[in-house]
């Protein structure tokens, strides 16, 4: 959790910048933080391998590819309904990790 946390807090910040000169990327964007989100776990399964990235990683860069085109007026955007589709896709994410990742062998059996 902690290097998922560090990883995105470092996107975050880099995305802010670029926020600076391209606003749609502004530092409390919604495209920003989930882009922050997937490339932290990105970062995270590359590391841990963490079964649940490989689902909310993908997820989190295409709700913000989505939230990105609503804020340039390419397409409308019910937000409600992409909240809604991420917060069930990363709870199904770990509950699909929590019943059948690979667990290690308890000690002393």
């Amino acid at each position: 959790m902690c290097y998922w946390f560090a990883a995105s807090l470092i996107a975050w910040g880099v995305l802010g910048v670029a926020g600076i000169y391209w606003y749609p990327l502004h530092w409390n964007s919604a495209s920003t933080i989930l882009f922050a989100a997937g490339i932290g776990c990105v970062a995270n399964w590359l590391r841990n391998r963490s079964f649940h990235c490989v689902i909310t990683g993908p997820l989190f860069f295409l709700t913000a590819i989505l939230f990105l085109m609503g804020s340039l007026r390419v397409t409308r955007v019910n937000v409600n309904l992409v909240w809604s589709l991420l917060l069930v896709g990363t709870g199904v994410a770990f509950l699909l990790e929590w019943k059948y990742s690979k667990r290690p062998a308890s000690q002393g059996s």
